[in-house]
C-alpha cells in the first residue's frame, strides 16, 4: 500500500503528531509489511554528530504499531494496538540523509504481536534494528 492508499484508512495523515514533527513518511503500509522513510538532518543529531537514538526508537515503534494496527483492524471485530515494549539496538552511526524503516511481524496472536523492524541507510547498510511487542485491543462493542 502506498502512502496515498494509506491516507484512505487514516494512516497517511502526516499533518499532525509525531510523524509530522519528525518528517516521517509512510512509503508502504499493510498488515504484513510497513516501510517508513525519514530524512535525518542537523536537528536530529546528538552532540557527537550522529543520529539521536530516540529517532531510531520512534521509527521502530511507529512502523510496528502501524502494521500491528492494520492487522488488528482486519480481524473479525476489528481493533487496534498499543506498544508495551520497544527494544532497539543501534548498530552503526548515521550522520544524515534518508533512513528507511521496514517492519515485518514475527508473531501475531490473540492478545499480542511481536514485530521486527530494520532501519537501513540509502546504500542498504543496517543502521539499527528493533523489536516491538504490541498489546491487541479489540474494538468496543
Amino acid at each position: 500500500m502506498t502512502s496515498t492508499q494509506a491516507a484512505g484508512i487514516g494512516l497517511g495523515d502526516n499533518t499532525r503528531g509525531l510523524l509530522k514533527l519528525f518528517g516521517i513518511a509512510i512509503e508502504e503500509a499493510g498488515p504484513d509489511r510497513v516501510v517508513l522513510a525519514m530524512e535525518v538532518g542537523p536537528d536530529h543529531l546528538q552532540p557527537a554528530g550522529v543520529t539521536h537514538g530516540g529517532i531510531h526508537c520512534t521509527l521502530v515503534e511507529s512502523a510496528a504499531s502501524i502494521g500491528g494496527h492494520l492487522w488488528m483492524e482486519a480481524q473479525p471485530g476489528g481493533g487496534s494496538v498499543v506498544g508495551v515494549a520497544n527494544s532497539t539496538d543501534f548498530l552503526r552511526p548515521f550522520t544524515g540523509g534518508r533512513l528507511l524503516a521496514g517492519a515485518t511481524p514475527i508473531h501475531r496472536g490473540r492478545s499480542q504481536q511481536l514485530w521486527l523492524v530494520e532501519i537501513t541507510s540509502p546504500d542498504g547498510k543496517l543502521i539499527a534494528r528493533g523489536q516491538v511487542r504490541l498489546h491487541n485491543m479489540t474494538a468496543p462493542s
